[in-house]
């Protein structure tokens, strides 16, 4: 761990997304850069690139620590509309607390293919009986009509966050897998 000068105490990687993400959050994707973010834990910026090479590792970083704050739905045989309700949910949780990165993150669904998100959406599609063939293609499926309609939600495009909106959505989602996985078509 580099020691800044200033400061006096070393910096993680850890410190450094979580104060990355913050200055996101107050000021958008667009507005950070490594300078400021120096600036914001009282180090030279040279001292950052000592945990992170480039900003897009710098977002790589926090896109994960984010990632890491959606609640899952367990895997303790609970039917999977309601798993599928609950990851929705978790989703649109998220988008809501980070509406700054949200549309950053929609933008890179790399990562969130890298992560257990993914891993749990397909355990839930699996149950919904999406045939093992099928699964890249609905789980893209549902990640863009979803990444859609948070999109919609957080950039105003409904006149304010409509729950409503937003259930029947899910409940589109639901029955669309319950036709798609019960007749295989």
């Amino acid at each position: 761990m580099a020691v800044s000068a200033r400061r006096g105490s070393p910096l993680s990687p850890e410190e450094i997304h979580a104060e990355a993400l913050r200055l996101i959050d107050e000021r958008g994707v667009e507005a950070l850069s490594m300078r400021k973010l120096a600036a914001a834990l009282d180090v030279n910026p040279m001292s950052l690139y000592h945990h992170v090479p480039n900003k897009e590792a710098l977002l790589d970083g926090v896109r994960g620590l984010v990632l890491s704050e959606i609640e899952l739905p367990a895997d303790d045989g609970s039917p999977w509309q309601e798993q599928i309700r609950a990851l929705a949910t978790g989703m649109r949780a998220l988008a809501h607390r980070h509406p700054s990165l949200y549309p950053d993150l929609s933008a890179h669904p790399q990562l969130t293919r890298q992560d257990t998100v993914w891993k749990v959406l397909s355990r839930v599609l699996t149950a919904a009986g999406v045939p093992e063939e099928r699964l890249s293609r609905v789980r893209n499926a549902l990640f863009a009509f979803t990444a859609g309609i948070l999109l919609a939600e957080i950039n105003g495009a409904f006149p304010a966050p409509d729950d409503d909106a937003f259930d029947e959505a899910v409940t589109l989602i639901v029955n669309g897998l319950s036709a798609y996985a019960g007749d295989g078509a």
